[in-house]
């Protein structure tokens, strides 16, 4: 199933500006594509908050490495050849892919805003298949996905009710399409 040349996505590259910042490591290192959610309502915002720094010691951010809008178009922020930070435990040897969704934003951990309802295009999933397609020939270790949901099962204390707990991650969430995708790449899903 893999991929010929006419099916390497186009990808525009715009490093953060703390790209360099960021640890290397051989991609032979790396075996798991990570599926995120921006849990923000467009690109830009996501690139804004991609930009944040959140490690003032290593003046660093938390971002994925590629993104990919509602309409398809797929961004790469950072190399595969940089260890990002997005998913805790996990990005030494994994790349992470955001997919712009509302997810459940602006009321991430109010009790009564955990919907995560708005539903990914087929476009968006079609732009996604195509890189995990690609990055399945271009990783040489590359076995395996995963949801964040799937890594970070942590829990945190409600914005609205401290009294009650709600998911820190819960994305891509229910909307996401995991048949259709398994189906589509030489991957297996991974369910720690």
């Amino acid at each position: 199933m893999s991929p010929g040349p006419a099916s390497i996505p186009q990808i525009a590259s715009q490093p953060l500006p703390y790209v360099d910042r960021l640890g290397t490591r051989p991609l032979s290192d790396i075996d798991l594509a990570v599926i995120h959610c921006t849990e923000l309502p467009d690109m830009a915002l996501a690139r804004e908050y991609g930009e944040r720094v959140l490690y003032p010691a290593a003046g660093t951010g938390a971002s994925g490495h590629w993104y990919v809008d509602r309409d398809g178009a797929i961004v790469e922020f950072v190399p595969a050849g940089r260890i990002a930070h997005h998913v805790r435990g996990w990005n030494p040897r994994s790349v992470g892919i955001e997919l712009v969704n509302r997810g459940r934003f602006p009321h991430w951990y109010d009790s009564r805003h955990q919907a995560m309802d708005e539903a990914y295009p087929d476009v968006q999933i079609d732009a996604l298949v195509l890189l995990l397609r690609h990055l399945a020939s271009a990783l040489p270790a590359l076995r395996s996905v995963a949801g964040h949901e799937d890594l970070d099962t942590a829990r945190v204390a409600a914005s609205d009710d401290p009294a009650r707990t709600v998911a820190r991650k819960c994305d891509p969430g229910p909307r996401f399409p995991w048949t259709r995708v398994l189906d589509a790449v030489p991957l297996q899903r991974l369910v720690p």
